[in-house]
């Protein structure tokens, strides 16, 4: 193997040079990819992912006996099934993680459809083999029933047993990818225009749009003219993977770049020459709504491209029953109180993936009734949505109070609360329903039986106001209980 892993720049006849091969790490969630990338280029990825779940792609150049290799970190989960399958297309080679302990699951399966599909070289790497338990047998077994057939064992695909966590093995797995990288002959033309593909996309609210791409011929340079058949513009700034501002890179370098004039899409290919551009999408004008009591409409934002398609995807999965949900918007970026307006407009609730909520839009959040739920985990998001479908097809709220303190519960029937009207108008003789903090689900009912504002008895209250509540109700009275009026 030895005479396949010594140093391979040089220029062949043609002018072409070989370049590093771009290897993407696939297989099920928790079977390794992520910690096995941690021991390669010695930092901890991991621990940094919300959730410990690998939630975007990154790209990532390491040195293994003087050769340059590429990795691209797809997700694991299933919700990011099509970033998986992008990263397969740009890759030459791939590294299969299966655990030995548990063998082909289906995602496993799932990635082997998809790098065969792509006609994708890969790597069988069996990890976990320091586990008790851990039964290479059975992983090989389990790979010739989804129609992997591994190197002795009546096939030609490559692999090696290791240990992710202790590094045993990892060092021969990368000789591994060398060879192969070496047997499928990985040239490029320094001469001709720089191309290469779109990873990820998103926008900085100091640097504005940015692109995470992979470079696979020839020189990206900074100052260059940049196309999609979505976006263009010019390399303003050129970072490697390191945030390194560099100059120029040559394939198979992962790069940032600013100076998109939009976003462009995840998986499309860039080029500095001209590429014919995609006819613009016909949507300016806002959806026209039909009424309907057992809708759900939500606005979506996430902090990327890659992840604003993920969400989009599993929310549009969720078990709704005889309901609808009707995603109105999609964009990446805070929230805003332009979204605020849109959300006000189209009677929606926002879901966000990763990205915060602008003072402003909060302020105008609590004043217009308008639920945003954010978070770093996108099953939260998918919980919350659920959530919201238990309430769909109630009337709409007509005041709400959020409960600040309780004075008095000797009796249920005759409690004394003092709160905040946060929505609408609140209003004595009323009838309302009990959600408590945290919660979308009613926990209880009661009747509003007068309204005290600095010692004088009121008939209501509107937004802002902070009053005192005498009530009966069904259950005990809860700071951060909101009380909602709905007719």
């Amino acid at each position: 193997m030895a005479k396949h892993l010594k140093a391979n720049n040089a220029i062949t006849a043609s002018g072409m040079k070989p370049r590093p091969p771009v290897v993407v790490i696939m297989g099920h969630v928790d079977h390794g990819k992520t910690t096995l990338l941690d021991h390669i280029r010695k930092a901890n990825v991991a621990a940094r992912e919300a959730g410990g779940i690998t939630q975007a792609v990154g790209a990532y150049e390491i040195i293994h006996n003087t050769r340059k290799i590429t990795f691209i970190d797809t997700p694991g989960h299933e919700a990011f099934s099509k970033m998986r399958s992008r990263g397969a297309e740009v890759a030459d080679l791939a590294v299969l993680v299966v655990a030995a302990d548990e063998g082909v699951k289906p995602q496993t399966k799932e990635a082997i459809d998809i790098l065969l599909a792509a006609k994708t070289p890969f790597i069988a790497a069996i990890n976990k083999i320091d586990r008790t338990g851990g039964n290479i047998d059975k992983a090989k077994n389990d790979l010739a029933t989804a129609g992997v057939f591994l190197e002795g064992y009546g096939g030609q695909v490559s692999f090696h047993g290791i240990s992710a966590k202790t590094g045993e093995g990892v060092n021969e797995l990368l000789d591994l990818i060398i060879l192969a990288a070496d047997l499928e002959g990985l040239t490029f033309d320094p001469a001709a225009p720089a191309s290469g593909y779109i990873l990820e996309s998103s926008h900085d609210s100091r640097r504005g749009g940015e692109a995470s791409v992979i470079v696979k011929n020839g020189t990206l340079r900074r100052g260059a003219n940049i196309y999609t058949k979505t976006a263009s513009g010019k390399v303003k700034i050129l970072e490697n993977f390191l945030g390194k501002t560099v100059n120029e890179l040559e394939p198979s370098a992962p790069a940032l770049i600013m100076g998109f004039e939009g976003l462009p899409q995840v998986g499309e290919e860039f080029s500095t020459e001209p590429i014919v551009r995609a006819e613009a999408k016909k949507s300016a004008a806002k959806p026209v709504l039909k009424k309907s009591d057992r809708v759900l409409h939500l606005i979506l934002k996430a902090s990327d491209a890659g992840s604003l398609e993920a969400l989009s995807a599993v929310l549009k999965a969720v078990d709704r029953g005889d309901k609808e949900l009707r995603v109105l918007e999609e964009s990446v970026g805070d929230v805003t109180d332009g979204d605020l307006n849109n959300a006000i407009a189209m009677n929606s609730h926002i879901i966000g993936f990763k990205v915060k909520v602008q003072k402003g839009a909060r302020n105008l959040a609590e004043a217009h009734g308008v639920k945003i739920v954010t978070s770093e985990i996108i099953y939260d998001l998918v919980k919350a949505v659920e959530e919201f479908f238990k309430t769909v097809g109630q009337p709409p709220a007509m005041g709400e109070l959020e409960v600040l303190a309780v004075f008095n519960q000797k009796k249920m029937s005759e409690q004394l609360v003092g709160g905040r009207v946060t929505l609408g108008n609140f209003r004595t003789k009323a009838s309302f329903e009990i959600v408590h903090a945290g919660q979308t689900t009613v926990a209880g009912h009661g009747k509003v039986l007068g309204l005290r504002e600095k010692k004088n008895e009121i008939n209501s209250a509107d937004l802002g106001h902070e009053i005192g509540v005498l009530l009966n109700s069904s259950v005990a009275m809860q700071v951060g209980d909101k009380l909602i009026i709905r007719k």
